[in-house]
């Protein structure tokens, strides 16, 4: 058995490095242990968000959005181009560099601070022992504290088993050689969204099928109205209501079995991306018998303070309850080791943000109007279109809009929700805002620069009480 360390934390995803980093910032003698490598089988940091998921995919859609201003938004300019082409091979290229870029960058952050990194697979044999197993050997490490931090993997439909080849993951979507021209896609949430954007934007006929009848259920109603709209004037053709039923490959397509209110039908297409989601990463993780919990689905119990049902041994990111999002999974590792460090720690979890990456891009914090009603409480909202604001009208990206909801009896903000250019820019003011319990009101009397895309966010919040100044209440 090798040495005592205050912490040994397993994963280095956002959760895991982050935890790692913060751990050594306070003095504490840390590891990290990860067992990722990447297409040349050496250690790869980042988890999947950094390796195969947020930063690559964020890469190619800004990559087939600037292909498509090119194709169909700079005439309007004065700026014509004859015969532009796409370069897949380049773009995936780029998206490469960019992930070794931040991987490598997770290592220096590493070494400058001094967490240990240890690559391999981690075991936890008992609350202070951590097993770590590689090509190379298998070693016990002595740990006073654990933080369980090992994500989250693809959920595999059994109807439409992976493949690798012509039935994919977000991963395998992330690398096709050309665009394929008939993709399918599974499931109509974050991923299935993202990915279809960015292949439909470079030439793909894209079919997203959806098992619930409604687009975006958890957005608010009138944000995923608007976003539908969208989603169709780009071609993407979202089916609702849809329950595949098999996938049957071929050497060169996929034929996709589904069934709807209109009864069975057949898809053909020349790949297809299954994207219903992601479950807990425990695949031998723990040692039976060690003592931590693990729920109905999977994932790991903890209480409010990520601390597991074994003293010492914490567990935070997609492994543990809440949303599936790398910074909530980064500000659940910084205070997991504030708390181990003897600090006080707390993550608010009803002021989380969420982002799709989609163009328009869709944010939100907070409640929607649909779960106001529900819950029958008193709210008034305040809309207010990007359209009306000089800025949007300037940089020609005029879709979507803002809107607020604030307690009709308090003012406080209980949910904002944004559909345009920059929502994931945009929504950190309102997060900021909420996080003070601010008031629709405190937002309407801030001074926001003109001419700017945050004069939405000023316009709704003056729009709350019927007091926009530009467009009529």
């Amino acid at each position: 058995m090798s040495q005592l360390y205050d912490v040994v934390v397993v994963g280095a995803g956002p959760a895991g490095y982050v935890a790692a980093i913060r751990c050594a910032q306070l003095g504490l003698n840390t590891a990290c242990v990860d067992q990722w490598t990447d297409n040349n089988g050496k250690p790869s940091l980042g988890g999947t968000c950094l390796n195969v998921g947020c930063i690559p995919s964020k890469a190619l859609l800004d990559s087939s959005a600037q292909y498509h201003r090119v194709q169909h938004q700079l005439q309007s300019h004065g700026i014509h181009i004859e015969g532009a082409t796409m370069d897949i091979a380049a773009m995936l290229a780029r998206k490469e560099k960019i992930v070794s870029a931040l991987t490598k960058g997770i290592e220096g952050l590493f070494k400058h601070n001094k967490v240990t990194f240890i690559h391999g697979h981690g075991r936890l044999v008992a609350k202070d022992q951590i097993k770590i197993t590689n090509q190379q050997n298998e070693d016990t490490v002595q740990t006073a504290n654990v933080v369980l931090a090992t994500g989250s993997a693809p959920i595999e439909l059994a109807v439409a088993p992976f493949d690798d080849k012509h039935i994919v993951d977000s991963t395998g979507a992330l690398n096709f050689k050309q665009p394929p021209k008939r993709l399918g896609v599974v499931g109509a949430g974050v991923i299935g969204l993202e990915l279809g954007s960015v292949w439909s934007r470079l030439g793909s006929k894209v079919v997203i099928l959806e098992a619930l009848p409604t687009l975006l259920p958890t957005v608010d109603q009138q944000i995923a109205k608007d976003a539908a709209r969208q989603f169709k004037q780009q071609g993407l053709d979202i089916r609702l209501g849809t329950n595949v039923t098999g996938a049957k490959s071929t050497a060169d397509s996929v034929t996709v079995s589904y069934a709807d209110n209109d009864g069975e039908h057949k898809l053909k297409v020349d790949r297809l991306v299954v994207a219903v989601g992601r479950r807990p990463y425990t695949e031998n993780l723990l040692e039976p018998g060690v003592g931590v919990d693990l729920d109905e689905r999977g994932f790991i119990r903890v209480d409010e303070q990520c601390r597991t049902s074994v003293p010492g041994v914490y567990a935070v990111g997609d492994v543990v309850r809440g949303p599936m999002l790398a910074h909530k999974g980064s500000e659940e590792g910084i205070a997991v080791a504030e708390l181990i460090a003897g600090q006080s720690a707390h993550v608010n979890y009803d002021v989380i943000p969420w982002v799709i990456y989609t163009h328009p891009e869709i944010a939100w914090v907070g409640r929607a109007e649909q779960d106001l009603q529900k819950a029958e409480i008193p709210y008034s909202a305040g809309v207010f279109p990007f359209a009306a604001t000089g800025r949007a009208l300037a940089v020609d990206d005029t879709a979507g809009r803002v809107k607020i909801l604030a307690h009709k009896h308090t003012d406080e903000i209980l949910g904002v929700h944004i559909i345009g250019s920059q929502a994931s820019e945009l929504i950190a003011e309102v997060v900021i805002a909420m996080e003070f319990t601010a008031s629709a009101e405190d937002i309407a009397r801030t001074v926001h620069a003109h001419p700017t895309l945050s004069e939405a966010v000023h316009e709704a919040a003056l729009a709350v009480h019927k007091r926009a100044i530009h467009r009529a209440n």
